[in-house]
């Protein structure tokens, strides 16, 4: 029997490939199912079931695609209603793979429908449980995703998680490994670790919610509290996972589609297409096409990107040279699939064009330091609000960049002001948002607060951010 954890970085994602005696499954894919496809063949096994946690909000995952291409049926726990063929498992159900086995256990709280899958091996022993959003990495999946969908408050979501893990996964042994369905990173916990494995018995010592002696209006009250507004392309992936979507295959073919500057230009003027540029924030900085959005690949790309892009937006890229499927790609894990080309030769061919290029104004941290002395100039700190509550700059203005769309309105028009962000990712997002928009008067910061920290401007006293809720 073989268990792989395939995790995504910029997703904060795990999906798992499950294998034994030539039968596999594959547990939350990816919406690219090419790599599931290969590890099977390389296994000379045959993909056997595709088990999905839940309706995921944060990925489209890959089932139906799965699906069509290795002939496994998809599985869902009790209470899931896609719109299209599954397996509906019931509550305790098990599932025979090779000599392995798989008990369904239905653990509703972070939606109706979430359920785990626990592997038992061929000697009857309890060995992993796949836990998708109902239990992380010292935390817990927020409840309130699926208010609307299954007619609950949050509160309610909450006492319901409550009785599932206490029922469902408290009681299983403590040396069951835990594979989660995310880590820290993803927007669908509050506390979630950098680690990406556990066990039972480690979690029920260390995460905050699993105390055994935590009531369960204890537990409703922390587990709610602090919530941020979720990111607001999460409606639109749930419909898709549900509903159904366009093969990846289709989405490439239509985005691997190279456009001259003349041609991307046309294209621009004639759809309302955003550009989206992924180069790096610091390579962005210095040129770029005027009204570009700048999302660089190197970092959380895809959340971002559905965090900031308004849903069915049609997409023109602007990559390093070869970057161009990986963007189309990560673009349609979160359920972009309206990509109409690239522009080919990248900037350089827009430059040799003789067209127009915008820039950003950026000093680093050690000019700010300069700048600061003598006077207070506006500083926007564009961080999560928690980053900010641990330590920032003294008298900084806190708006973070996943609401920049909702408080424009806060940035200053008739002063300058200096921009910044953790390390300078997200406020050269901020920054090319904001130029968009015809903002002209802000310096970013390079390096960002980490560069600024080593520096003598006026800071807030540093609190823990794990004290934070």
């Amino acid at each position: 029997m073989k268990v792989e954890q395939i995790y995504t970085g910029c997703l904060a994602q795990g999906a798992y490939y499950i294998e034994s005696e030539g039968e596999a499954a594959v547990v939350d894919p990816l919406r690219e199912v090419k790599p599931y496809i290969k590890k099977a063949e390389q296994d000379g096994a045959k993909i056997k079931y595709i088990l999905e946690t839940h309706f995921h909000a944060d990925f489209v995952s890959g089932h139906l695609d799965l699906a069509k291409a290795s002939g496994a049926e998809i599985v869902y726990g009790p209470l899931a209603n896609p719109n299209f063929g599954a397996h509906i498992a019931k509550d305790e159900e098990v599932l025979s793979l090779g000599k392995a086995k798989i008990k369904v256990l239905h653990t509703p709280g972070h939606t109706m429908e979430s359920t785990c899958y626990l592997l038992i091996d061929e000697e009857g022993k309890e060995q992993a449980l796949f836990t998708g959003d109902t239990l992380f990495i010292g935390d817990v999946g927020r409840p309130d995703l699926a208010q609307k969908a299954a007619h609950m408050t949050q509160e309610e979501l909450a006492a319901t998680l409550y009785k599932s893990l206490r029922t469902k996964v408290m009681t299983l042994s403590n040396e069951v490994v835990v594979y989660p369905g995310h880590g820290a990173g993803s927007a669908c916990g509050k506390h979630m670790s950098k680690e990406t494995v556990s066990t039972i018995g480690a979690q029920k010592q260390t995460n905050y919610a699993l105390r055994e002696d935590m009531s369960e209006e204890e537990f409703v009250k922390e587990v709610t509290d602090g919530l941020l507004p979720p990111p607001a392309y999460f409606p639109m992936n749930v419909r898709m996972n549900k509903e159904g979507y366009e093969s990846i295959d289709e989405v490439l073919s239509k985005g691997i589609r190279p456009l001259n500057p003349e041609a991307f230009e046309a294209a621009a003027n004639e759809t309302g297409a955003l550009i989206l540029d992924t180069r790096d924030p610091d390579v962005f900085g210095e040129a770029f096409i005027p009204n570009a959005i700048n999302i660089g690949l190197g970092g959380q790309f895809a959340p971002w990107a559905g965090a900031l892009i308004p849903e069915g937006q049609a997409i023109l890229l602007l990559t390093d040279e070869g970057k161009e499927e990986e963007a189309i790609t990560r673009l349609a894990r979160v359920g972009y699939d309206n990509t109409l080309g690239y522009l080919q030769g990248g900037i350089k061919a827009w430059k040799d064009s003789g067209k127009e290029v915008d820039a950003v104004d950026s000093v680093n941290a050690s000019d700010f330091a300069q700048a600061y002395k003598g006077h207070t100039p506006v500083v926007i700190d564009v961080r999560k609000p928690n980053e900010y509550a641990s330590e920032h700059v003294e008298k900084a203005i806190n708006l973070p960049l996943d609401y920049i769309n909702e408080h424009l309105a806060e940035y200053p028009k008739d002063e300058t002001f200096y921009l910044h962000c953790a390390g300078g990712y997200r406020s050269m997002i901020a920054a090319s948002i904001l130029k968009s928009r015809g903002w002209n008067n802000f310096i970013n910061v390079k390096g960002g607060f980490a560069d600024i920290s080593k520096t003598d401007v006026a800071r807030t006293d540093y609190v823990c951010p794990s004290t934070l809720k």
